[in-house]
């Protein structure tokens, strides 16, 4: 099931993404650490994802105690609509104003490689769960 093998995901991501931005807590201290679930809530990917990799995040960042090195754990969430603008200027407004340290889930391998080239630019965690496209790998690859 898709919820079980992402929370998995998330408890990783949070215990990486913990390591990763250890240099840059300091300089955020108090501020939540904020995890973006990128999804389809709406459309065909919705029962793969949607609603249920949201609950499936909250549920992981539950079972690894809600916060990291003294910042609390703060899942948001928005529905790309299967759009690759629309899934940019969320991950832009995120990453620019929001604060969002790490976007997962992207159903989409459209919207998942307009995220990618973002989150690669702004040095940002991205993990895409449900894309399925080579590039992301290939030619798009991001470390």
């Amino acid at each position: 099931m898709i919820s079980l093998r992402l929370a998995g995901i998330i408890a990783t991501l949070v215990c990486a993404g913990g390591c990763v931005l250890a240099a840059d807590m300091h300089a955020q201290q108090g501020q939540p650490l904020k995890i973006g679930v990128l999804t389809d809530m709406s459309s065909l990917y919705a029962d793969n994802g949607g609603q249920g990799s949201v609950e499936a995040t909250r549920m992981a960042v539950e079972d690894f105690g809600g916060s990291i090195l003294g910042r609390k754990i703060e899942v948001i969430a928005a529905d790309h609509q299967n759009k690759a603008d629309i899934g940019s200027a969320i991950t832009r407004r995120w990453i620019d104003n929001d604060n969002v340290e790490a976007i997962l889930d992207v159903p989409n391998s459209a919207v998942a490689l307009a995220v990618q080239g973002i989150t690669r630019d702004k040095k940002k965690i991205f993990l895409a769960t449900g894309a399925a496209t080579s590039r992301l790998t290939g030619d798009e690859c991001s470390r």
